[in-house]
């Protein structure tokens, strides 16, 4: 029998005999990006996070995380976007970043780019100062401001973040003048604050509370939740102290659109066997991060109403800089 034919006897003899796949999902690392810093509260939770997910994937899964800061999350949410949708890159999204970047300037990705796995966290915003601050509320702050304009310095995760824009809305308020001053991660914040070089760390609460537990003299003057968090039961919301502000950071897993529908179901009941599991919510909220589930589609109804709603905002009050 020549060469070309015994080949393809073979062949013909695996597929009769129901010969089984080359490969079973996973079989090789996955990697999850992060779009900020390590030491943020979205670092953290993925790298707490990652070998119940590897539970859950079974095989060979190992998951790898890979920070990629900067443009406020657009350099890992293009990264993420991009990657081959083969089930091996995955990665966190944030809000409001990952809606508001396509609005402030031409990207390579909407949030409808991705195969969206599940929503695991929601953080409320909130303002702090550094203890012993003259500063001690958010009355304090516009008293401040408004008597030493553009003194306020005010470190957030990056432009159109719900930092950022809680920032613009304050002054907005209180017609006050305060300097935006961008970083690539909470975690830099905390550095910012903890060395004196700003005024007010904008960040969630549950990063605040993180960073306060390790040792920074960080002090709240409200959250941004419309009733006060569980996490922090004794910090006014902005609203008990006189501004209507509300912002949130939703945290949830994507892949790049068009994964295979196998390794999506896989990894989509991954997500949510992860959040129901009492180890993981016990890990959560050591790290302080308040856990909110929401299955794919709730999650893109989520994200579609999110995203009108800062529409509106950016017609009202574009905060591009």
């Amino acid at each position: 029998m020549r060469p070309f034919a015994r080949l393809a006897a073979l062949l013909g003899l695996a597929l009769a005999a129901g010969a089984p796949a080359w490969a079973v999902y996973p079989e090789r690392p996955i990697n999850l990006i992060v779009s900020y810093g390590p030491g943020g509260g979205t670092d953290l939770v993925a790298r707490m996070m990652g070998p119940f997910l590897q539970k859950y994937l079974g095989g060979d899964a190992r998951i790898v995380v890979l920070n990629r800061p900067g443009a406020g999350g657009a350099i890992g949410f293009a990264e993420l976007a991009n990657a081959a949708p083969d089930g091996y890159t995955i990665g966190f999204l944030n809000t409001p970043n990952v809606l508001t970047a396509p609005m402030e300037r031409q990207t390579t990705f909407t949030w409808q780019s991705f195969d969206l796995l599940g929503n695991l966290v929601d953080d409320p915003g909130a303002f702090t100062v550094r203890k012993g601050s003259e500063i001690t509320t958010l009355a304090d702050l516009a008293k401040y401001a408004k008597a030493n304009p553009g003194k306020v310095t005010v470190g957030t995760t990056g432009t159109g973040s719900d930092d950022h824009i809680a920032m613009l809305q304050f002054q907005r308020a209180t017609g006050t003048t305060l300097t935006h001053v961008p970083y690539k991660g909470a975690g830099e914040v905390r550095g910012a604050m903890d060395s004196g070089q700003i005024v007010v760390g904008a960040m969630n609460v549950g990063e605040a509370l993180q960073y306060i537990k390790g040792g920074s003299a960080l002090v709240f003057l409200g959250q941004m939740s419309k009733t006060r968090s569980a996490l922090a039961p004794d910090v006014p919301t902005f609203a008990e102290q006189g501004y209507k502000l509300e912002q949130a950071s939703l945290r949830g897993l994507a892949a790049p659109k068009g994964l295979p529908a196998d390794i999506r179901e896989k990894l989509v009941e991954a997500v949510r066997k992860t959040a129901q599991d009492p180890a993981f919510q016990q890990k959560a909220a050591e790290l302080y991060a308040p856990l909110r589930y929401l299955a794919p589609a709730e999650y893109s109804a989520e994200l579609r109403a999110t995203e009108t709603e800062y529409r509106a905002l950016w017609q009202a009050m574009p905060w591009k800089e």
